[in-house]
């Protein structure tokens, strides 16, 4: 067991990515805590760890709120002992319906979105620091997003946080690699999970949207799933990482580098579905 004796925080641990993640760490012996707004899908997915015997915590908490965040972590190392590891996965658009280009956002809604993908790590982030110096050890990986490096669509609020993860991220790696904690980020390709219901309704036409994609775009020929991003969640969090710091590591089939010919036929396609 490549996690055992150790103790990870996956923020939005209850779906999506999240949840592949908290899966494939409580399979290699991990304590996890499960920290989502989502508290229902957090305890479904807390359940289901413990009825196979393994051990996990679901905490309700919006880590955009540093109260919050401090009495998650906190209750966390009360639990478990210590944190080894973080995962700052909890993000996303919600709300928003795609809106997100120049001529659609609002001011409020770039707050909202860079408080949820990154004000929230940062203030996660944070939080651990202290255990893992105590401690001289810590593995601590953020997502972000392909998005950030090569857009298909203009998704500006989303896209700028995280951007600014992998800048976050590797001013951290350089920060605190004397105490023994690495810092990477992890940059999904398109992964199936229900990120997409803020942009796109589950239904015949993201289907076909994610089949183009899948043909057209990315280099394996399928979309993502949840289970790719927990290998790589999985490598970053264990002892096969430890002498792996700020790196920016891409799982995306292949992606990121787009043509520009290839950027503008995806969003012909989009705006073809629009009308």
């Amino acid at each position: 067991m490549l996690l055992k004796d150790r103790t990870a925080i996956v923020t939005g641990g209850g779906k999506g990515m999240g949840r592949g993640i908290s899966y494939k760490y409580a399979e290699e012996g991990c304590s996890v805590v499960i920290a989502d707004l989502d508290i229902e899908n957090a305890e479904k997915v807390a359940a289901e760890i413990t009825a196979k015997g393994g051990k996990a915590l679901a905490i309700k908490v919006d880590i955009a709120k540093s109260d919050q965040v401090t009495k998650m972590v906190d209750q966390a190392i009360k639990q478990f002992g210590k944190i080894d590891i973080l995962v700052n996965n909890a993000g996303g658009v919600p709300g928003t319906q795609g809106r997100g280009n120049t001529e659609t956002i609002t001011e409020a809604e770039w707050d909202k979105i860079l408080d949820i993908n990154l004000k929230g790590t940062f203030l996660v982030t944070l939080a651990v620091v202290p255990n893992m110096k105590q401690n001289r050890y810590g593995k601590i990986m953020s997502v972000s997003s392909m998005g950030a490096v090569s857009p298909s669509v203009s998704v500006l609020h989303y896209h700028a946080a995280k951007a600014g993860i992998m800048g976050l991220n590797l001013n951290l790696a350089f920060e605190l690699a004397p105490y023994g904690i690495n810092v990477n980020t992890i940059v999904p390709g398109p992964i199936e999970t229900t990120f997409w219901d803020a942009l796109m309704p589950p239904g015949e036409t993201r289907d076909a949207f994610f089949a183009a994609l899948a043909k057209h775009e990315v280099p394996l020929g399928r979309m993502g799933t949840p289970k790719d991003i927990a290998g790589t969640a999985l490598y970053l969090g264990s002892e096969l990482s430890d002498y792996v710091t700020g790196q920016v590591i891409c799982v995306a089939g292949g992606l990121p580098m787009l043509s520009q010919e290839e950027v503008f036929n995806i969003e012909r396609y989009l705006k073809n579905m629009k009308r």
